[in-house]
């Protein structure tokens, strides 16, 4: 039986969980995720728990934030001054809004904080600095 090695294209059906049993993403219902082993396009530890794997084998993967979406950068959270921010943009927590950078490049952003003075927006991955589960079923190997 043919075994995933590094480069192979795959598909697997997935549920994304966080260590409290909270799912945050799942192919269930949709086609499942489809890519090439090794090629950088998931998350590494999910990446390295392929190899080795055959149609049909399923495995439940505990991944560390690090080999994920990595730690929470403090960097990536700036306070800005609420009068910068249009009347018209809501700012409740939790709001995902647009920024964009000097170079013109386009970068989500979630309202983390708000105060009199201050909007604090984030733009650490929403999954940054949380360890994950994904239970995984490989579908196929192309």
């Amino acid at each position: 039986m043919t075994e995933v090695k590094s480069g192979d294209t795959v598909a697997i059906h997935y549920t994304g969980t966080l260590l409290d049993g909270t799912t945050f993403d799942s192919s269930e219902g949709r086609d499942p995720l489809e890519f090439e082993v090794g090629s950088g396009t998931i998350i590494p530890g999910l990446d390295t728990a392929l190899p080795g794997m055959t149609v049909g084998d399923t495995k439940v993967v505990k991944i560390a934030c690090e080999d994920a979406y990595g730690p929470l950068n403090p960097e990536m959270r700036q306070a800005v001054p609420r009068e910068g921010i249009p009347a018209d943009i809501p700012l409740e927590i939790g709001t995902q809004l647009q920024m964009q950078t000097p170079d013109g490049q386009a970068m989500p952003v979630m309202v983390v904080e708000v105060d009199e003075a201050t909007v604090t927006l984030d733009a650490n991955h929403p999954l940054a600095g949380k360890d994950l589960q994904f239970d995984i079923e490989l579908v196929k190997i192309a």
